[in-house]
């Protein structure tokens, strides 16, 4: 196993939910999944996400107003799927909506955030993204899908 391996089997010790951050761009749906969502501040409202410098979805995302941050729920493992996809339609078969400012979310989320690029942190190989919250709807009574030793899992309550 290389060292690059054993990091990604060890980063996987840590459960994370699922972020799909979307947005409308020339007539369609844009989107990616990521798994490593944080909250950061709350004056001012931030989250943050970290995506890869490879990705060729960010560069599109990035130069849109709005962005839709959507956490994904129990369930909706299908959709991350998708969105972590290379190719293919990434939104066939998903319900989604657009805001009047171009932010696309996932239908059933436990939460949408509907954001704007405060900052971008280049580190190592990923860009540390800061998101500025305007608005949300959340749903606190649902379960997040979470993401653990590279497995889907649910929540259980103890």
């Amino acid at each position: 196993m290389t060292a690059s391996e054993q990091l990604r089997r060890a980063f996987g010790c840590f459960p994370s939910g699922i972020a799909a951050v979307c947005a409308y761009r020339e007539g369609e749906p844009i989107g990616l999944a990521a798994s490593s969502f944080t909250t950061v501040s709350m004056q001012p409202p931030l989250v943050s996400v970290c995506l890869q410098q490879t990705s060729t979805t960010w560069p599109k995302l990035r130069k849109q107003t709005r962005l839709g941050l959507s956490v994904l729920a129990e369930g909706q493992d299908e959709i991350c799927s998708r969105l972590a996809a290379k190719g293919g339609d990434r939104f066939a078969d998903v319900s989604w909506f657009a805001s009047d400012d171009g932010a696309v979310f996932v239908d059933g989320a436990t939460l949408w955030l509907d954001c704007t690029i405060h900052a971008e942190v280049p580190c190592g190989d990923h860009d540390i993204v800061l998101l500025r919250v305007h608005g949300l709807n959340a749903a606190p009574d649902m379960s997040p899908l979470v993401f653990h030793a590279s497995r889907f899992r649910r929540l259980a309550s103890i």
